[in-house]
């Protein structure tokens, strides 16, 4: 009974702030709509589907292209670009747009190297402008086609070799064997995948405000900055989650009913196929350009701007900045993993159909924009505030300002809002891997739940609490919109300091911050590589998709 209480709870606490934006739709705002409908809401619909199908097409047509040709095929340099490919996803999406803005502006360094080779003036040449929808999405796919990458690479891993030298046998070259077989068992991965990436560019407030690009989480914010108006930004958010469950809903639907495995008698891989030169040389720069373009051009960048400006790294508001960062997210990390393991062992002991729904709905943070869980921690905690502080001028007449709203409280909250996702996603997969007799035993034997959770789950959940508190930690550091919203007066983190630079535009300062979270990002994804590869064998597990709950 106690379990199952405090997960409703905890569960309930969480999901607040997505039921406070809902009650903004009891508000009249018909007036900002209508201004939205004569001034931005044209742009923002069309720079919306723009960014959502570049980047759709994008990712899956790059993540799932090189996974093939990294697993299925032998080229030089094979192995090293099996984990390489994963290197572009530590780049925040703010943090390559302003690398680019740098790099390619006209007096960047690669049109004044052009000019200073051919000796041409500006109108003698053509040079690519990143400054609409099309080039963002652009830069958004060389970030964020790991996230298909990923997930179809761990779905090529398990598909059966014998199955595709079948499909050679009856006369099927490699391009239809891969179109015919090995997508299609795919397909659900790949659709997961791009799902993510769709998610993530809806959710980026820094590159689109940077660069002019009007969306929905630039309209929250200047709805909220500009005018004040908090119930309006609630509603434009919602307009965000309708979106963002619609992609969900898609992803899903495109699934169906289907289900893809692999008999255990046909699991067999074999080595890969060797390619003749031409074909390997073709595969290394199709492979290779995405990490050049993703990840090592603008790192590369970065820390030549971080190194000639140095000094700042000694600046008191950059150390200030870093301290507050690695104390939220370190915090955040404990919280989240601390509540993902409360709930995941709550929903094994219970085992109520209604609780686990519970959870499932608190966990849906994720699929959320930042600036939206922004706008949904801040509304009720505001009504709390205004509750605690009406009471306290009754009784003592003393006004007790903002105790929750715009504190670090509001937050962590908002951190945990956002990714219990992510400490779920490890935890709980972990947690039914152990075997219900050891519970069961443990129990005839005298032990109590907690107990049982603390000697005989805790141990063996040791790395994916670990793993699950490294990638929160990671995002946490990462995030930028609701970061930007909640954050207290004078309290910055290295996301709000590098935004705040290359708003400036003063990127060579910006870059020290931006180096920074690249580097701690690297640990997720040498994890994940890992992860990856020991999901490899032949004896791995099958290829499945199940209609989702």
């Amino acid at each position: 009974m106690i379990w199952r209480l405090g997960a409703f709870v905890v569960a309930a606490v969480v999901a607040l702030p997505l039921l406070g934006i809902g009650s903004s739709l009891f508000t009249d705002q018909l007036d900002l709509w209508r201004h939205l409908a004569e001034t931005q809401l044209p742009d923002i619909l069309a720079n919306t589907i723009i960014l959502l199908l570049g980047v759709g097409v994008g990712t899956v047509v790059l993540g799932t292209g090189t996974a093939w040709l990294v697993t299925m095929c032998r080229f030089p340099g094979v192995g090293i670009l099996q984990w390489a490919l994963l290197l572009p996803l530590v780049m925040p999406t703010y943090i390559i747009g302003y690398a680019y803005a740098d790099l390619m502006a006209f007096a960047g360094p690669l049109q004044s190297g052009l000019r200073g080779a051919t000796g041409w003036t500006r109108t003698d040449y053509w040079f690519p402008d990143l400054g609409s929808a099309a080039g963002v999405a652009f830069l958004f796919t060389l970030v964020l086609y790991p996230y298909v990458y990923l997930a179809a690479r761990a779905a090529f891993l398990t598909q059966s070799q014998a199955l595709l030298e079948a499909s050679r046998i009856l006369g099927n070259g490699p391009w239809r064997t891969f179109l015919r077989i090995g997508l299609p068992l795919a397909r659900p991965a790949i659709a997961a995948g791009a799902a993510l990436a769709l998610l993530e560019t809806l959710a980026d407030f820094g590159t689109v405000q940077y660069y002019g690009v009007h969306t929905f989480t630039t309209a929250i914010y200047r709805t909220w900055y500009g005018m004040g108006n908090r119930e309006g930004a609630a509603q434009i958010s919602f307009v965000l989650i309708a979106i963002a469950i619609g992609l969900i809903l898609l992803e899903r639907h495109s699934r169906g009913r289907a289900s893809f495995a692999i008999a255990s008698n046909l699991r067999h891989r074999s080595e890969p196929a060797a390619l003749p030169p031409g074909r390997a040389l073709a595969a290394l720069l199709a492979c290779a350009l995405p990490v050049l373009l993703g990840f090592v051009l603008p790192t590369l960048h970065l820390a030549q701007l971080a190194v000639r400006s140095g000094s700042v790294v000694a600046d008191h508001r950059f150390l200030g900045d870093a301290v507050n960062s690695l104390i939220l997210a370190s915090l955040a990390a404990l919280i989240i993993v601390g509540l993902a393991l409360f709930l995941s062992y709550a929903g094994r002991l219970v085992g109520r159909r209604s609780l686990n729904r519970t959870i499932e709905f608190a966990s849906l943070g994720y699929a959320i924009p930042g600036a939206v869980i922004a706008v949904g921690v801040l509304l009720p905690l505001a009504v709390a505030d205004d509750g605690i502080d009406f009471v306290s001028r009754g009784l003592f007449g003393v006004s007790t300002g903002l105790l929750l709203s715009g504190t670090a409280f509001a937050l962590l909250l908002a951190y945990t809002v956002r990714f219990l996702a992510v400490g779920m996603a490890n935890v709980a997969p972990g947690l039914a891997a152990i075997d219900p007799a050891m519970d069961a035993s443990a129990r005839v034997l005298g032990a109590r739940p907690f107990q049982v959770l603390r000697y005989i789950h805790l141990p063996m959940l040791r790395t994916p609490a670990l793993t699950a508190g490294i990638v929160a930690f990671v995002e946490v550091l990462k995030e930028l919109p609701a970061t930007l919203l909640i954050r207290p007066f004078n309290f910055d983190t290295l996301a709000i300091g590098v935004f705040r630079f290359a708003s400036d535009e003063r990127l060579a300062q910006a870059a020290v911050g931006a180096i920074v979270i690249v580097l701690v990002s690297l640990v997720p994804v040498i994890l994940l590589s890992r992860a990856v590869a020991a999901g490899s064998p032949a004896g791995g597990p099958t290829t499945s998709s199940q209609p989702g709950p």
